[in-house]
């Protein structure tokens, strides 16, 4: 065992990598090896302006560089699945923006690579990983909030422009892809204090009126083996930024208040019959915590929490969830190596 650095090759030169790689590498004192975009000189900018060490001329040529072993993926929705499929194929470990596939059809293929490859794939659920959520689970587990018996998330913000790939059918859009999928997985994670996985009731949702077919908002309605119900709420073109998980139990109950970004506001607030307290959790960045995780599993066998198998369940649950609503599973993208 050792704690070398991992040598990380960055898909796309984003601006969601900034925040959820770059930053984290340098934390925790990681490489950013290789760096390839579509448009050669964005990707020289990227990597002047973040150290990373080289620039590759294709997404082709990062996957399979003999020197990268972690391939992060922050590229469009539609983009995730061939070149997570890639990356897997290319016997790289992959780190992947949610989701992690365009629809549970094609997660089911990058989990059948995964598996042949023997390389560690995690979606990019950050949150998991941060004191925030962390504490939620252990006000459950120490039974201050008694039996689970209802779970509300909420994930919103306001519009993109209406050009913004978020709002293209055909490249996986949709405001349950982008935000929802947080409000499924957190609900998810709760199996341990509710009996098992929820299963979906019901889902409603409204469609863009300029994008058809293409979700602005999405309300899932859950229930759990042992009773407990959840509402899992998102909207991507809501009037301010909410990102709330409440947990509420027979003996209390507890709102992280932006559970999906504590390095802005890292409180929960618990209320039960001894009265109401706001905890402080710490704003270091959530994703930081996730690279460590993963980290920690490649260079010390740690378990990780996150794999393949769950991002084919969840999944499958946001392909029910637009069937329930109304609108259809999204498209796989078949991408020409040339044009990435």
């Amino acid at each position: 065992m050792t704690d070398e650095p991992l040598r990380i090759g960055v898909l796309g030169a984003s601006r969601i990598a900034e925040l959820s790689i770059v930053g984290p590498a340098r934390a925790a004192g990681h490489r950013l090896v290789a760096v390839a975009a579509r448009d050669r000189d964005r990707a020289e900018a990227f990597a002047a302006a973040h150290g990373v060490e080289r620039v590759v001329g294709s997404y082709a040529g990062l996957v399979t560089d003999p020197e990268l072993e972690v391939v992060y993926n922050p590229l469009a929705n539609g983009a995730h699945g061939p070149w997570n499929l890639a990356a897997l194929q290319a016997g790289k470990h992959v780190l992947t923006e949610k989701p992690s596939a365009s629809n549970a059809e094609e997660a089911a293929e990058v989990h059948a690579a995964a598996a042949k490859a023997g390389t560690a794939f995690m979606e990019g659920f950050h949150y998991l990983f941060h004191p925030v959520t962390r504490r939620l689970h252990e006000l459950l587990d120490s039974g201050e909030l008694g039996d689970l018996r209802h779970v509300e998330t909420m994930v919103a913000m306001p519009a993109p422009p209406d050009d913004d790939v978020r709002w293209s059918l055909a490249l996986a859009g949709g405001a349950l892809m982008d935000l929802g999928c947080y409000s499924l997985h957190a609900q998810r994670m709760l199996a341990p204090w509710a009996g098992g996985a929820p299963r979906l009731v019901a889902a409603r949702g409204g469609a863009r009126a300029t994008a058809p077919g293409v979700d602005e908002w999405l309300h899932a309605d859950l229930e759990f083996p042992n009773g407990a119900t959840g509402a899992a709420n998102c909207h991507m073109a809501y009037h301010q930024w909410q990102m709330s998980c409440r947990i509420v139990g027979t003996r209390g109950e507890a709102t992280a208040v932006n559970f999906v970004q504590p390095h802005l506001d890292d409180r929960v607030v618990v209320r039960t019959a001894s009265g109401e307290r706001t905890e402080e959790l710490g704003r270091r960045s959530s994703y930081t915590y996730q690279l460590e995780a993963l980290a920690a599993h490649l260079r010390h066998g740690a378990p990780l929490a996150l794999d393949a198998g769950d991002a084919l369940t969840t999944m499958r649950l946001i392909d029910d969830c637009y069937r329930a609503a109304g609108f259809p599973v999204r498209p796989r993208t078949a991408l020409p190596a040339a044009a990435w």
